[in-house]
């Protein structure tokens, strides 16, 4: 009986199975019908309603990307950071960078780079210690004791001290070595007391000598085996400079122009001393560019091979308008002369060169140059104790210069063009280093003295050349600028030694000789006092106006142009043109948003 009712409750369970599905089927269908199908209708309303959240979407995104910059610009500044490589343009060739040679503007540029000395002069023209912590000088004014920082090094590791100063100046003193710093280090004893410790004992008292120390030191170490008389020579100077400086040697390349072959360009690299005893340099890696003349640095600058130029003359109104160019233009305490040769030829007449002092107009000269420059009518600068304006010497006075020619009997010949006296041309040739300021101010002078009848023949020359030209004193008269400095002993310069030819530096441009005045320059820098070294220098000033060796002009400015972004330069006055470096280890050219 139960095996027959399990046969029926089988279909019947299939049947109610059946019917329930049936049943899911139809409820599906209806609540899709009535919730998915009947809704369809709505799409139109509903698409409008997301384009709209979308748009109000976008412009809250859009709002909070705007105001996400405009606080970050009102909250984050740009900051100068360390790194980067900084490239300089210098008219020139790189030849000697030992500190105790160098002297062109290469040279010496790169040379303050690599090299520290005792002292150094700051951005306001003052003398401030570099390697030196401190320096004593006795009663006698004859002692002078300097102690130096602690450890100090050098760009190879070795421990600078003591032997390496006393090294060095005695290296100087030898005259094997054949250093052009010879002169200024005669007599003068230099012993090491200990590490630290250095004393310098002068035959005689000496106001000007602290100025003396700051030529850069070289390593004992590397240098003591080295004989004298090859030092010079040696690839220490050019390729294997081991300094203390911020900055230490890394590599040279000689670069030619595709378009003018014969024209060699330096490019020197220096690497930042992370050793430096001022701590690691703004900038990681130093280039300094040489060219040939200042077209071609300024094509390289306007072509953005190198960020900055130094040395110019004339700004460029387009360079002064382009607000992404720094410029400074910073007054030096050197004097820019016309220096007439004194010792033979038609200018050793102190008649002609007083005339021809007479005959200029500084003025117009000064006006040529496009630059605004400060006056300079004596062999003292007018920001030096000394000078006294009664000793100033006149220019612009053409009918007094025509006059004084006349009674020396030269006389004006229309055929010739000239003065002439006893058969003799009054013709002078007049040298000058080929930059654009010289240029002009040659032109200048060519055209006032052709006023006054004298004939004058101009040779601009490169730098190379014009240095063979100086030392052979092949020229009658030489457009120069020398740095004279904070203090004004001027010795060097006009005193009858320096115009020796067995005299190291001889920059006694003019070969001027006068009794009179080197006994004045000798008690003037002998002196302490600014007071009595002005009196002393009275009779200097005084013989100078009369003989008339040289045409003062003007106190030239040193410019340098410096693409931005760039930060850290001090520009309130220099004594020379590498005194740009004083702080060069705070330049930073890389930027940064904080």
């Amino acid at each position: 009986m139960r095996k027959n009712n399990n046969k029926f409750r089988l279909p019947k369970a299939l049947k109610e199975q059946h019917k329930n599905i049936g049943e899911i089927g139809t409820a599906t269908e209806n609540t899709m019908e009535r919730h998915f199908f009947r809704r369809l209708t709505n799409l139109a309303k509903v698409k409008r309603f997301v384009i709209g959240w979308l748009l109000l979407m976008s412009l809250l995104l859009l709002v909070g990307v705007f105001q996400f910059g405009f606080l970050r610009d009102k909250y984050q500044k740009l900051y100068f950071i360390p790194g980067g490589t900084f490239t300089e343009g210098i008219v020139g060739t790189y030849t000697n960078t030992n500190p105790i040679y160098a002297a062109g503007s290469v040279d010496s540029s790169v040379s303050k780079l690599l090299f520290s000395g005792l002292f150094s002069y700051g951005t306001d023209q003052r003398l401030e210690p570099d390697l030196a912590q401190s320096m004593d000088i006795d009663k006698t004014e004859k002692i002078y004791t300097v102690k130096l920082r602690d450890n100090l090094r050098w760009h190879d590791g070795q421990p600078l001290t003591a032997e390496d100063v006393v090294f060095t100046f005695k290296t100087i003193q030898n005259p094997d070595a054949q250093s052009y710093l010879l002169p200024s280090w005669k007599g003068i004893k230099v012993d090491a007391k200990d590490a630290r410790t250095v004393v310098f004992e002068l035959p005689n008292r000496l106001s000007s000598f602290p100025d003396s120390l700051t030529t850069g030191i070289i390593p004992r170490h590397l240098l003591k085996d080295i004989p004298p008389e090859q030092l010079r020579s040696n690839d220490f100077n050019t390729i294997h400079p081991v300094g203390s400086g911020p900055f230490k040697y890394d590599t040279v390349e000689v670069q030619k122009d595709e378009d003018r072959p014969e024209l060699k360009r330096e490019q020197i690299g220096l690497l930042a001393n992370y050793g430096y005893y001022k701590g690691s340099p703004g900038i990681k890696r130093y280039i300094i560019n040489t060219y040939d003349n200042q077209a071609d640095l300024l094509k390289a600058y306007d072509g953005k091979k190198i960020d900055a130029v130094s040395g110019l003359g004339e700004i460029n109104k387009a360079y002064a308008d382009d607000q992404l160019n720094n410029i400074y233009s910073v007054p030096l305490a050197g004097q820019t002369l016309v220096f007439f040769k004194s010792s033979e030829g038609i200018l050793a007449d102190a008649k002609v060169r007083r005339a021809l002092v007479l005959g200029a107009n500084r003025q117009e000269i000064i006006k040529s140059t496009g630059q605004v420059l400060k006056e300079s009518d004596e062999p003292l600068l007018s920001v030096q104790f000394g000078y006294d304006k009664k000793y100033s010497q006149q220019t612009g006075s053409l009918k007094q210069a025509q006059k004084i020619l006349k009674k020396d009997g030269w006389k004006f010949d229309p055929a010739k063009g000239v003065r002439v006296k006893k058969g003799r041309e009054l013709r002078i040739n007049l040298y000058a280093l080929d930059n654009n300021e010289y240029k002009r101010v040659t032109n200048e002078l060519k055209k006032q003295w052709a006023e006054l009848g004298v004939g004058v023949n101009i040779s601009l020359q490169k730098d190379e050349d014009l240095k063979g030209t100086v030392s052979s004193r092949s020229y009658d008269a030489l457009l120069s600028t020398i740095s004279i400095g904070a203090d004004p002993d001027v010795f060097a310069f006009w005193h009858s030694s320096q115009a020796d030819e067995r005299s190291r530096s001889r920059l006694n441009f003019s070969n001027y000789k006068s009794q009179k005045a080197d006994l004045s320059l000798e008690a003037g820098r002998s002196r302490s006092s600014p007071k009595v070294r002005a009196i002393k220098y009275r009779t200097f000033l005084k013989e100078w106006k009369k003989d008339s060796p040289a045409l003062a002009l003007y106190q030239p400015n040193f410019t340098f142009i410096v693409r931005s972004p760039f930060n850290g330069f001090d520009s309130k006055g220099l004594i020379s043109p590498i005194d740009r470096y004083s702080n060069v280890d705070s330049w930073m050219i890389r930027q940064q948003r904080r």
